[in-house]
């Protein structure tokens, strides 16, 4: 039996799969206790035994590019949120330090504030309903599980070879104004696929699958499902 599989981003849970959910049965990935992309893919493939299509948001697209170069044989399907294949960009590990020691010192309501406005396109950024469920998402969580999320976004491989080996259906998507993982990021990842194809979410940034919930479902599950 094939399971279908959802796996969130940092500091995400859930919330951000409840349109996809609605819709279709499936798991939600726990990446609360690992510091590490591989041992995230490790204990998913784990966890949810047999044959996957899998959907991953941010970093858990590149978790979900792991699972599919650790076990290839078991990724039916892939769907590619928002996300990039990038390795360490210069004054990255700087920068990541300094927003944990924030969270640490300020505290995640704090973090929520500075965090989450640039992540969301300016347009939706009014919308108090949405920003008040990304910012009480944000407060389930806590700054130590911030701080092995953000480890394991540092020390990420470049999984530009891994993207190149995928043989499966991949769907990528993501938000016209995405600022931290552009359109662009995303034409390159098609270009390495040999079956991919790339919808762009109009009127969303980085958060695509909660700031336009039903466009995003209206294509994903379709995908995971038939």
């Amino acid at each position: 039996m094939t399971t279908t599989l959802l796996i969130p981003g940092l500091l995400c849970d859930a919330y951000c799969w409840e349109p996809v959910l609605e819709r279709l049965p499936a798991q939600v990935a726990d990446l609360s206790t690992q510091d590490s992309l591989t041992d995230m893919a490790r204990d998913l493939l784990a966890q949810n035994p047999g044959p996957l299509r899998v959907a991953g948001h941010s970093m858990g697209a590149r978790v979900a590019i792991e699972m599919t170069r650790l076990a290839p044989e078991r990724i039916e399907k892939l769907a590619l949120l928002d996300t990039g294949i990038h390795p360490l960009k210069p004054g990255e590990p700087a920068s990541r330090a300094e927003i944990v020691k924030f969270a640490y010192d300020h505290g995640m309501q704090a973090l929520a504030e500075r965090w989450l406005p640039p992540m969301v396109w300016t347009g939706n950024q009014t919308n108090a309903a949405l920003m008040a469920d990304l910012t009480a998402m944000v407060l389930r969580m806590n700054p130590d599980l911030h701080a092995r999320q953000i480890k394991a976004l540092v020390e990420r491989p470049d999984a530009t070879a891994a993207m190149a080996q995928i043989t499966c259906p991949v769907l990528l998507m993501v938000g016209r104004y995405d600022q931290w993982s552009p359109v662009a990021q995303h034409e390159d990842m098609l270009a390495l696929l040999p079956d991919a194809q790339l919808d762009i979410i109009e009127d969303a940034g980085h958060f695509a699958p909660v700031e336009r919930p039903d466009a995003v479902a209206d294509r994903l599950v379709p995908f995971l499902r038939d």
